[in-house]
């Protein structure tokens, strides 16, 4: 069962789509499911995660500097299927820690980014781990945490808005270089609305072509904004994978980015969700 600590952000994590307050206002949080090592309950811990591209979320099991990793971390050791709870969608990860030089590269890459981890590891005589979390491919569409198509089609809107607000809150703290970490954010924030529309593309808007012809115009234009978007992330992808990526450009690629995609999913919910939840 969760601590009296953990159980409020549980809660407001679940009941507001991955948003909460508090002290992880703005944090990129999960909710991590395990099984326990010597019970077989499940437990479920907030924790904070790094973006890692489109295949796998990264964890440390920092327990804040304790001399002893934490709860979660023995149980997916012992048992490497668990849940992750994003806010948005509901997926079973496989577990894998990381070993050598790929968890030395990536621990350095948290702290680039974050230098309170090399604080917490200062404070313990044990090699922090490093967890990957790889989701495991599951038949048919996502497991959407909504209860309509049309709060669907928000509840996912919602999380790239939040993403892309921290991934510009990020780059305007940035000094002279672009961090390893924030490039991996916009990369997997790149993956991230190409699969979206990718599905939307191949999927939605072919049914609902079929079902409600008048929709015809508006599912044009949201398919001629998704060109014009993809477009615009393969921009950010080059700026942030250059052999020197330059943080101006970067950040310019960003807003131009920002400010076409905010309009294409305001744009898309006052055309789709009345019609999803008349439907």
């Amino acid at each position: 069962m969760p601590n009296d600590f953990n159980q409020p952000v549980i809660d407001e994590f679940r009941a507001n789509k991955g948003r909460v307050g508090g002290y992880f206002e703005g944090a990129r949080l999960i909710l991590l499911t395990t099984t326990g090592a010597r019970t077989g309950r499940p437990h479920t811990t907030p924790l904070g995660y790094l973006p890692d591209g489109g295949e796998r979320v990264l964890v440390i099991a920092s327990a804040a500097g304790a001399p002893r990793h934490p709860a979660w971390f023995h149980n997916l050791v012992a048992n490497p299927r668990v849940t992750i709870e994003s806010g948005a969608f509901t997926y079973e990860a496989r577990a894998v820690v990381l070993e050598g030089e790929e968890r030395d590269r990536i621990f350095a890459r948290a702290v680039e980014a974050e230098p309170g981890w090399a604080a917490y590891q200062e404070k313990t005589e044990r090699v922090i781990p490093v967890v990957a979390l790889y989701e495991i491919a599951q038949g048919g569409p996502p497991n959407i945490n909504a209860s309509s198509m049309g709060e669907a089609i928000k509840v996912v809107h919602d999380a790239f808005r939040r993403e892309l607000a921290l991934i510009r809150e990020e780059m305007s703290k940035g000094g002279s270089t672009l961090a390893a970490q924030l490039r991996a954010n916009c990369l997997t924030f790149c993956a991230g609305i190409h699969n979206h529309h990718t599905g939307e593309d191949l999927g939605m808007f072919p049914v609902l072509a079929d079902r409600r012809p008048e929709l015809a115009p508006a599912l044009a234009r949201l398919r001629e904004e998704h060109e014009r978007i993809a477009a615009l992330v393969e921009d950010l992808r080059h700026a942030v994978t250059a052999e020197h990526p330059d943080p101006a450009s970067a950040r310019a690629e960003v807003e131009c980015l920002t400010a076409e995609l905010e309009a294409h999913l305001t744009y898309e919910e006052e055309q789709l969700i009345p019609v999803l939840d008349a439907a």
